[in-house]
């Protein structure tokens, strides 16, 4: 409080050094959430989420990943029932914009609807921004795509991103070691490896959970943990030296 001498209140006010504190309570809220990846390829794309499951807890339901529409995923970082809303909001856009032009809708353009749709809770009094940031994944007719939303109402388009707890040091992994001609199988072994870029055993998958979408099929997938076994197996090929 004695930091931000009160401009922290509301979202609706600028302190004197120009800087929204709401907005950057957010935003922490991403950085302590555990990690998601999205790679891009000539392929398909990879969405991954780093899940610690409790030991009673259903193992094969994933929290932090989502399907929009039948060729786009979600894969968020932060705080999962706001992401859970975006989401709703996103798959009822992407369906009132097949009923209105009878075509599946453009990832670029859902990732814009959902950024102006968390700006505006950056506006008003007696709200707060999201708490989540989101990778949008997917294919359209333009090829593959990814883009992140954080709750600033910012969308950036990448072909490889990490974002949550630890995303500077997995993002710095991937500027290593990512290749854009790279195999799908390969970019799901990377999404593994940035995941457990902080263990000693590298290819292992009980936190992983997965899913894709190949420029084959251009459906949305999750992907099996007897896949994750397979794609494991070529971790060994990155590098964090």
């Amino acid at each position: 409080m004695m930091a931000s001498r009160g401009y922290d209140m509301t979202p609706t006010m600028y302190s004197p050094d120009g800087r929204i504190y709401q907005v950057e309570y957010a935003i922490e809220t991403v950085k302590r959430g555990t990690l998601a990846i999205g790679i891009s390829t000539k392929q398909g794309v990879i969405m991954a989420v780093e899940e610690k499951a409790r030991t009673l807890q259903t193992k094969n339901i994933t929290q932090k990943i989502f399907q929009v529409d039948y060729h786009i995923g979600v894969a968020a970082a932060g705080y999962i029932p706001d992401a859970r809303v975006q989401v709703d909001n996103a798959r009822a856009f992407s369906q009132g914009n097949r009923m209105t032009y009878d075509e599946s809708v453009e990832i670029a353009t859902v990732s814009k609807y959902l950024a102006d749709t968390a700006h505006q809770f950056t506006q008003y009094g007696g709200v707060r921004p999201n708490g989540v940031s989101m990778i949008i994944a997917g294919i359209d007719q333009k090829g593959e795509a990814i883009y992140v939303i954080d709750p600033s109402g910012t969308y950036v388009q990448f072909t490889a991103v990490a974002i949550g707890a630890g995303a500077d040091e997995v993002n710095s992994f991937l500027e290593k070691n990512y290749n854009p001609d790279m195999s799908l199988e390969d970019a799901a072994a990377l999404a593994i490896a940035c995941i457990n870029l902080k263990d000693e055993v590298k290819d292992e998958i009980k936190n992983v959970k997965m899913a894709k979408v190949s420029s084959e099929s251009k459906v949305f997938e999750k992907v099996s943990e007897a896949d994750l076994e397979n794609y494991s197996k070529n971790v060994s090929k990155f590098s964090n030296e």
